[in-house]
């Protein structure tokens, strides 16, 4: 910015033309965007605008600059809260919803959207973050299962960082209601990943048992066999036993 805002009106001022600048952004795409465009819509002098930032990327780097301290003030919620949930299929669920919640508003989304299609207007965003991100989620796997490997887990939190993100990007393009079905997706494919390397008690196992071959977790008991028991899929009508951590199939 050419300079802080100090004043009441100067900081609502910023805060309208940032906002704006998300709409246009979001309504014509940052190469069609320019300042006349954002200060009409923030219903304010184009002059005005230029008191405060020098041209459109100036903009678009004071929302990723926001949004930067936003992200990681939530990652480090979900972080303090991984420690209290009861089970994986519970963080991933708040962990999907913390960002569904905060990518509902345009000014984060246009923003987290912008870096699959145009990386080099990035300052803070980076793949030094990135890697931050993955080394923080392969030490939250080791925490959760002690005798998982260091490189194990950094492969694990590397697969789930890249795969989030790319469905996350598919489901913010997306109408409200497919990106709901879109997180739902999210929520089951990351579970199903994560539970043979993470999970090790009998109890959380029972919670996010899957199909062995469609890997759907919409199940229901069919009695027992070999004295274990028998699952059916809701979703792919196969059947399978439970045994151990591990699921043996059946034929039908």
């Amino acid at each position: 910015m050419r300079r802080q805002p100090k004043q009441k009106r100067s900081q609502e001022r910023v805060e309208k033309i940032l906002q704006a600048a998300a709409e246009v952004f979001v309504e014509v795409g940052y190469e069609a965007a320019t300042t006349h465009i954002i200060a009409a819509k923030a219903e304010t002098a184009v002059g005005s605008l230029y008191q405060f930032f020098p041209d459109k990327l100036a903009i678009f780097q004071a929302l990723e600059a926001r949004h930067m301290e936003q992200v990681t003030a939530i990652h480090a919620k979900l972080m303090q809260s991984a420690e209290k949930q009861e089970s994986l299929p519970e963080f991933i669920d708040l962990v999907v919803n913390t960002y569904a919640e905060y990518f509902a508003d345009p000014m984060p989304r246009v923003v987290y959207i912008q870096y699959f299609v145009a990386p080099e207007l990035f300052k803070l965003f980076d793949e030094t973050f990135n890697e931050w991100l993955i080394q923080q989620f392969a030490g939250l796997f080791r925490r959760w299962n002690p005798e998982l490997a260091v490189e194990k887990s950094k492969l694990l939190a590397e697969t789930v960082h890249l795969s989030y993100n790319a469905l996350l990007v598919n489901a913010l393009r997306q109408d409200q209601d497919q990106r709901q079905v879109r997180y739902a997706e999210i929520k089951a494919l990351l579970v199903a990943y994560l539970t043979p390397h993470i999970v090790t008690t009998p109890q959380q196992v029972m919670k996010v048992m899957i199909c062995p071959y469609c890997h759907s977790s919409r199940l229901s008991k069919n009695g027992h066999r070999y004295g274990k028991q028998r699952y059916l899929c809701k979703d792919c009508g196969k059947q399978f036993l439970e045994k151990s951590n591990q699921a043996s199939a059946l034929r039908n």
